[in-house]
């Protein structure tokens, strides 16, 4: 796209569009999982399926949707993905039995991950070259992802109590069918590589991507020490290890492995999964605090997440472009990260007998300050340095870090809290516990942001495809 695009921040829009939905559509469900399970019979292990099946889907796929977007253009992938979700949400929305329902949400995770590093690669393209505009468009599309998840939990609240669970899925088909009629006229058409996509190296990054996600999201219920978790997570690392011998052979790889000398790259995807790892187990710990310990509906909780989100989208809008400006890219990723650390420590002493005025808004403010200051700059990093060819492939491996660094940090820090107990004082004993540990990965990501992450001084160093 042209540096100079006079429809760019309408095509940022709809970028912003496309993000708010896919984030939606991972947390929408969760209040209307009951009501699904009374109407589809699921069990209780059952349900985590719908969840999981999504995740799986939009993790393990991730990469292959980068490539796709570099060797087709990112236009099309992008367009490509809104029409997959947008059917595959029509589909669950009028599942009548558990099958058609999972066939739907996997996919929901199939076109989301057609759309994730599509988005990301149009937008690099948009504003890559004008470094007083990027931050403010990574500000809008961060501050739309904070959006999404707090809407998901909300609207899953208000559709569920007065509306059939159908429509935490067919929610999607108006704002899909938007987004369909206005992406042609509004994002300009780029022209892909020409390169090919080799189904054996896909087959194999693909299989142990959705192996190894499989096995850190069930690992919880079944256990980590056992054969399942232990020959899945096996099966990854050796499709894995085959894949990366193949790239490093092939004229034509899915994954080059040039890549991985592009500055900050490497440093960037292990800040963004520690940042995952630390950031969603707050999100759903604070969660079942609120309405296990403190007694809010599930409505209530979602009002009481609202301050978190608004203070995220004001300051990714307003404020972290210009810090990165002012201080550096690097600086405001620790400090954000610190920030975080220090909030989750604190959560993890919520009393019993606390308030949401004394001891959750205050802290969840200080949580969302940290979490505006470090995402941005975190992305930029991960994508900064990969070439123009290679921004869809970047953007695919920034996503794929995040959602799997966010499955294996829930997943660890769900053990963590079940090792309390189930009794009221053990439970709350458990997510302190979750709280402590998810601290200790934030502190970790800052730990490794000060010292892996070149210290550039502006937004302006950071090189851009």
């Amino acid at each position: 796209m042209s540096l100079s695009d006079p429809k760019r921040w309408k095509a940022l829009a709809l970028l912003c569009a496309a993000q708010f939905i896919v984030i939606l559509d991972t947390s929408i469900i969760g209040v209307a999982l009951p009501a699904i399970q009374s109407d589809l019979g699921f069990t209780d292990e059952g349900l985590s399926r719908i969840f999981n099946a999504y995740v799986i889907a939009f993790g393990g796929l991730l990469l292959l949707g980068g490539k796709l977007a570099d060797v087709f253009g990112a236009r099309r992938i992008f367009l490509w993905g809104f029409a997959i979700l947008t059917a595959a949400s029509a589909l669950a929305g009028l599942a009548g039995s558990q099958a058609v329902l999972l066939t739907g949400r996997a996919l929901q995770g199939v076109g989301a991950a057609l759309i994730a590093p599509a988005t990301l690669t149009i937008l690099m393209r948009l504003f890559g070259g004008q470094p007083a505009e990027l931050g403010k468009a990574f500000g809008f599309w961060g501050a739309s992802a904070a959006a999404g998840g707090t809407a998901g939990v909300f609207l899953g609240g208000v559709i569920t109590e007065w509306m059939s669970w159908s429509w935490t899925f067919l929610i999607n088909l108006p704002l899909g069918l938007a987004v369909l009629a206005a992406g042609p006229s509004v994002l300009r058409a780029i022209p892909g590589t020409r390169g090919k996509i080799g189904l054996v190296d896909s087959a194999l990054v693909t299989g142990a991507i959705v192996a190894a996600v499989y096995a850190i999201v069930t690992g919880e219920h079944v256990g980590w020490l056992v054969p399942q978790t232990l020959g899945l997570l096996g099966l990854a690392a050796g499709l894995l290890v085959l894949f990366l011998v193949m790239q490093g052979a092939s004229r034509s790889p899915l994954l080059p492995l040039r890549i991985f000398g592009a500055p900050g790259l490497a440093a960037g995807n292990l800040v963004m999964a520690l940042l995952g790892a630390a950031w969603i187990p707050l999100w759903f710990f604070l969660n079942l605090y609120l309405q296990t310990v403190l007694d809010l509906s599930a409505f209530g909780s979602g009002l009481a997440l609202l301050p978190m989100t608004l203070v995220i989208m004001m300051m990714m809008v307003r404020l972290t472009g210009p810090l990165i400006g002012r201080f550096g890219v690097k600086p405001v990723m620790v400090a954000g990260l610190l920030a975080l650390a220090v909030s989750l420590a604190v959560f993890a002493g919520l009393p019993a007998d606390g308030t949401f005025a004394a001891n959750v808004l205050p802290v969840s403010i200080l949580a969302a300050i940290g979490m505006s200051l470090a995402y941005i700059p975190v992305t930029m990093t991960g994508m900064g340095g990969a070439a123009p060819q290679d921004t869809g492939l970047a953007s695919g491996l920034i996503n794929t870090t995040y959602q799997v660094g966010s499955a294996l940090g829930l997943a660890v820090m769900v053990s963590l809290a079940a090792s309390a107990g189930g009794e009221p004082e053990a439970m709350l004993l458990g997510y302190q516990t979750a709280f402590l540990g998810a601290a200790v990965v934030a502190a970790l990501a800052a730990v490794a942001a000060l010292v892996l992450v070149r210290g550039q001084t502006a937004a302006s160093d950071v090189p851009v495809g």
